[in-house]
């Protein structure tokens, strides 16, 4: 295969585009305005990145096997705004009309699928660009696979990421086991913040 891969983290693009974009409804006051949000996403990442390789990976729920491991897992978690659930079921239908290939699998996150792969890729000499503002899957980045967060225009190289954390990327995995993750209701180990981790690492 010539050229990078994207994959896009299709979830994480959902709840960006509800939170950034103002409530908009149709005449009928059905609300439109993550589907909006999400449709100008993608047509400016098509327009940016001028390729055809390109997958968006969704979330298929929250029974997942991480809940299965540890149960308070993402527990913290409000439930789904009624005005982003009524929109849900048209995500996937502006990504296959876009051309965008998907991928999903009952039982994990979108995340898991991008990590296995840019693994899959990665093995293959392919070079694979992650489409993501999520700080987990910083851990990815290595040779030939690099993180871009478009609404922020970031992008993370192996150099980007030991000045994010203070280490390297092979250390992420690491570093937020001993911090803790709150937005994922993830408990570090007791009394170690990131100087602490960074000592320990």
């Amino acid at each position: 295969m010539s050229g990078k891969v994207y994959l896009v983290d299709g979830s994480g693009y959902i709840f960006r585009a509800f939170y950034a974009v103002a409530p908009l409804t149709t005449k009928d006051g059905f609300p439109t305005n993550a589907l909006f949000g999400y449709t100008r996403m993608l047509l400016k990442l098509i327009d940016d990145a001028r390729t055809n390789h390109m997958l968006v990976a969704f979330d298929t729920g929250r029974d997942t096997f991480r809940k299965e491991m540890y149960s308070p897992y993402k527990a913290n978690r409000v439930e789904c705004p009624k005005e982003l659930e009524l929109q849900m079921p048209y995500f996937r239908e502006i990504t296959s009309a876009l051309g965008f290939a998907i991928m999903e699998l009952p039982g994990y996150e979108a995340d898991d699928v991008i990590g296995t792969l840019v693994r899959k890729l990665s093995a293959g000499g392919v070079e694979t660009v992650v489409i993501s503002g999520d700080k987990d899957l910083l851990q990815l980045v290595g040779p030939g696979v690099s993180v871009w967060d478009p609404m922020h225009e970031k992008h993370y190289g192996p150099q980007e990421v030991k000045a994010k954390f203070g280490l390297g990327p092979e250390k992420v995995v690491e570093f937020l086991g001993l911090t803790g993750d709150s937005s994922d209701n993830v408990p570090g180990l007791k009394g170690v913040g990131p100087k602490t981790a960074l000592q320990l690492l």
